[in-house]
């Protein structure tokens, strides 16, 4: 019997979470999917444990374990389809060759990426907002600056992609560490610094 009534209150959490993000995407401004998703998430967990505040078939601990299973579900949705699909490199690249009519030329991808995909998806105008938006880069004067919040994890991403990401990743066909230490062959010197 709890079984039954864990997984029809698990159902109707589905439900609202899907009926919350399809509401909000619809009818309300999104500064940023990801921040969105994960607030419907918030809100269909909470909503299904008022709605589940009143049985009598679970105690205390078992509801708060369920508002904290359905917790996790939304972030996994947030992350796993509005975000993925919204970010992914890899998912533009299945559209624009399906757009392209099956089939795009291997030696013409960077231009692909550098003339369509930067402005087809206003990709600059994404990621500043969502910087701004998370509190990691200020602009002044038009220089883009880290906060000190975006310093620390400026710091933390560089540190764990230094030591933690495959040292042998395959990249077309050759392992490489490559994409450990991106920034090996950059210029020294450029020409768009501000102070």
């Amino acid at each position: 019997m709890k079984l039954f009534r864990a997984l029809a209150a698990t159902a109707l959490f589905v439900v609202l979470l899907l009926a919350t993000y399809y509401i909000h995407i619809r009818f309300f401004a999104v500064n940023v999917v990801f921040y969105a998703a994960i607030a419907d998430g918030v809100i269909a967990a909470v909503l299904t444990g008022l709605i589940m505040s009143t049985s009598k078939t679970f105690n205390g601990f078992e509801k708060l374990q369920m508002v904290v299973i359905w917790l996790l579900s939304g972030y996994c949705f947030a992350i796993s389809v509005p975000t993925v699909i919204d970010r992914s490199l890899s998912f533009y690249i299945l559209e624009k060759i399906q757009q392209r009519g099956g089939g795009i030329q291997q030696s013409r991808f960077a231009d692909v990426f550098t003339q369509e995909y930067l402005k087809e998806h206003r990709l600059v105008d994404v990621r500043l907002t969502e910087q701004l938006e998370s509190g990691t880069i200020e602009i002044q004067n038009g220089c883009v600056k880290l906060t000190e919040k975006g310093q620390r994890l400026a710091a933390a991403s560089r540190y764990f992609r230094q030591n933690f990401l495959p040292k042998q990743r395959l990249l077309m066909g050759q392992y490489s560490s490559d994409l450990t230490d991106p920034f090996r062959q950059s210029a020294d010197v450029v020409d768009y610094q501000c102070q």
